[in-house]
Order: structure tokens, then C-alpha cells, then sequence
């Protein structure tokens, strides 16, 4: 069995968040065809976290403390001079480096993942193992170039989007394949790095079965929004829905209640009443399946929205902005409702929680999209395809070359 080393920029166990619950499928489906090391960073410095179910999947865990990106930090300001971005300078680990390399200094590693840019960053350290650079995106930093409001911000985000684009030049020729969640990233990276053209579509997904077991009971007028609002593109989503849409919609259903989920780290919202703030919730399920609507009101960022996906295959319908479902194979009026402004997202809650027909119609045809097209049981062959490609060659090259050696070729 090939060995694989998997660097996390999230500790994947508990699987709290999307970027998580990505990661935590990942390493238990290459766990079918690999032997797995995981080096990851973990929040808490002074407590290494608990490996959990993550000691049956890999044959080692290890840990590094995360620094996050300090714009003020010595290094930061110093990177105003550089062409790397701030934040790859200022968060670069050189105990994350020597670990990559004391664990790949045996050669007995086939292959490499780096999933996320966090990681993509240590590639110099890999050597001549090779390596794909898993869930590569873009439209986070693209969208505050794009919509930002002031000439002083368009003319910041634009520099911080030139240097990003100019790092993922030189970057991505370090990896033998790079992997994005939507045809709409994939489009992105080619206009931003039109000569690397090793890039595969690999949405994310949800495993089906794990949620089929949550037998729904929804609460009259209930919604729910899932997601650590410490994340930019939460915060904000739930900032605009609880002061704009929310009162359109209590005009109409007077007991309308939110659930919100998550992490609120140290970011306030302009609570209503009805509004509830759960903070950390070891599993969203049960309470997604107990709501009468989802929201995704998400008006930055990229990737696709695992929270859509998680209540689909719960059966509860979904209410989005278009920006929110980007990325997925969805239809509005027949996967979910789509709306963009204040008005038009609150018509579209308010006619959901008063047609029941609808509700029942949005989560049937919800739930077999997602069993069809976002199930791990049905995308993860095709990425085993593509990493056993890559390590393959591997192989060969290593062949050939001892065959060079031995003067048989």
C-alpha cells in the first residue's frame, strides 16, 4: 500500500466546519488506498488535540501551533516590499517546514496533498516527492478586489490580488495537479494562471448515509443558519440578513425564529428578537432537520457551500443569493429559492414558510440532486483516480531512473 503525507491547515477532528468536513472525508477516503500521515496545524497551543477517530484513519498525526496572520507583526509590514503576499510571510512556520521535511527525508512517501494555500506555501520542502495541491481558491481575495466600495480598498485589494496572482504563478508549477470545488474557481485560476492547466473539478461533497439516519420534525416559521460567524463571508451574510431581511419577513410571519450556529469568536450581531446565537454546536444536524428553511444569504467568497448541501440531504429546504450556490448544479424554484436583495431574499423565505407544497417539493427533488452529484461515495473515486495518476508516474520515473543507473535502460 502506497504512503501518503496530508498537510491540514485545519485539525480536522472535531468536524465543526466546511473546510473540516471536507478534510475529514478526504483522509477516510484515502485511507482505502493509502497509508496516511497527518501534519496539521491545531488552534491550541499548549494542548495537542485529540486525535479521536483520526488514529484509525492515519498511521501518524502530528500537530504545529497556527499563528494566524498578524498585519501589524514585523514580518507583515515587512512584506509590503515583497511580491509574496503578507499573509504567506507572516504565517509561514519553519517548524511546519522541518516537519514536512524530517517526515519525507526516508523517501518512502509516494505522494504529497497540501490542502489549501496554507499548506501549498511548504512545497519547497517536499523535494522530489510528488505533490497536488487539494482545494485551491481564489474567489475570497478576487471578490474584495472586485466589490470593494472605495477607490483607497479596490486600489489595496487589487495589490494584495496582483501579488496573489503572481505567487500562484510560481507556485503551482511546484505541483503535478491541483484540485478546485467549482467550474467557477477552475475559470478563475485560468484567467489568473492561464499556463497551468492541470486543474480537476472536485465539488465538495457530503457522505449521504451519514445523514439519513436524522428523521426530521420541523418546527412551524423555524430557519437556520450554519457556520462560524469568525469567518468574514458568515459574519457579514448574517449582519445583512438580521438588519435588512429579517424585519421584511417578521412584517409578514410575526413568530418567525433563527437559529445561528457557530463560533461567534469575538464579532457581535444586531440581534432581534427570535434571533438565537447557539455558539459552537457539536452537531448541526439534528437542529437543520428541525428547521422549516435554511439560509445561505452569502454575498462574498468562493467554494461552494457545504451548509446548502447539509441541509438538502437533511430534507430542508434552502433559501440563498445567488453568490451562496455558486459552484453547485441547482435550479431556482426547483432545488431552492434564490435571492439577491433584501426584498427578493425575504419574498422568498416568506413564500417558502407559507406554501407547504413547496417545502416538500424543494427538499424531494433537493435530496436525490445531492445523492446524485455531491455524495463522497460517488466523487472520491475519481479523485483516488487522479492521485494514483500522479503517484504512479512517480513510480515509473523512480524506475527508470535506477534502470539509467544500472546501465539497463
Amino acid at each position: 500500500m502506497r504512503r501518503l503525507l496530508f498537510l491540514s491547515r485545519w485539525y480536522p477532528y472535531p468536524a465543526d466546519n466546511g473546510s473540516k468536513l471536507r478534510i475529514y472525508s478526504l483522509l477516510r477516503g484515502l485511507s482505502r488506498e493509502y497509508r496516511l500521515t497527518l501534519l496539521s496545524y491545531a488552534s491550541e497551543a499548549s494542548t495537542p488535540p485529540e486525535p479521536g477517530p483520526l488514529s484509525a484513519i492515519c498511521d501518524e498525526v502530528r500537530t504545529v501551533p497556527y499563528r494566524p496572520f498578524d498585519p501589524s507583526s514585523r514580518r507583515a509590514r515587512l512584506g509590503f516590499l515583497s511580491l509574496t503576499p503578507r499573509s504567506v510571510l507572516d504565517t509561514y512556520s519553519a517548524e511546519m517546514e522541518a516537519l514536512i521535511r524530517d517526515t519525507l527525508r526516508n523517501g518512502n512517501t509516494d505522494l504529497v496533498v497540501a490542502s489549501q494555500i496554507d499548506m501549498a506555501v511548504y512545497s519547497r520542502a517536499f523535494g522530489d516527492t510528488p505533490a497536488v495541491f487539494e482545494e485551491l481558491e481564489a474567489g475570497v481575495l478576487h471578490d474584495q478586489f472586485r466589490h470593494a466600495p472605495a477607490l483607497r480598498q479596490r486600489m489595496r485589494h487589487g495589490l494584495t490580488w496582483a501579488k496573489y496572482r503572481y505567487y500562484l504563478r510560481r507556485l503551482l508549477h511546484d505541483y503535478a495537479l491541483c484540485t478546485v470545488v467549482s467550474g467557477e474557481e477552475q475559470q478563475l485560476l485560468a484567467r489568473a494562471v492561464p499556463d497551468f492547466q492541470r486543474v480537476a473539478v472536485i465539488p465538495n461533497c457530503i457522505e449521504v448515509a451519514s445523514y439519513r439516519p436524522f428523521a426530521r420534525d420541523p418546527q412551524p416559521n423555524t430557519l437556520i443558519f450554519t457556520g462560524s460567524l469568525t469567518y468574514a463571508p458568515n459574519y457579514e451574510a448574517m449582519r445583512w440578513f438580521v438588519a435588512k431581511v429579517l424585519p421584511l419577513v417578521r412584517a409578514a410571519i410575526l413568530d418567525v425564529r433563527l437559529t445561528i450556529t457557530g463560533d461567534p469568536g469575538n464579532r457581535a450581531l444586531p440581534l432581534a428578537d427570535g434571533v438565537t446565537l447557539t455558539g459552537f454546536v457539536p452537531d448541526v444536524r439534528p437542529l437543520v432537520a428541525g428547521a422549516w428553511a435554511s439560509l445561505a444569504p452569502i454575498h462574498q467568497g468562493g467554494g461552494t457551500r457545504l451548509k446548502i448541501l447539509e441541509a438538502m440531504a437533511l430534507g430542508t429546504p434552502v433559501v440563498a443569493t445567488s453568490k451562496g450556490a455558486e459552484g453547485l448544479d441547482v435550479t431556482d424554484g426547483e432545488h431552492l429559492l434564490l435571492g439577491d436583495s433584501a426584498e427578493a431574499f425575504a419574498g422568498a423565505v416568506i413564500r417558502l414558510l407559507q406554501d407547504q407544497g413547496l417545502r416538500a417539493q424543494l427538499a424531494k427533488r433537493a435530496q436525490v440532486l445531492v445523492g446524485e452529484r455531491y455524495d463522497w461515495a460517488k466523487s472520491m473515486p475519481q479523485l483516488l483516480a487522479l492521485l494514483d495518476g500522479v503517484a504512479r508516474k512517480r513510480t515509473v520515473e523512480t524506475v527508470r531512473t535506477k534502470l539509467v543507473g544500472e546501465g539497463q535502460a
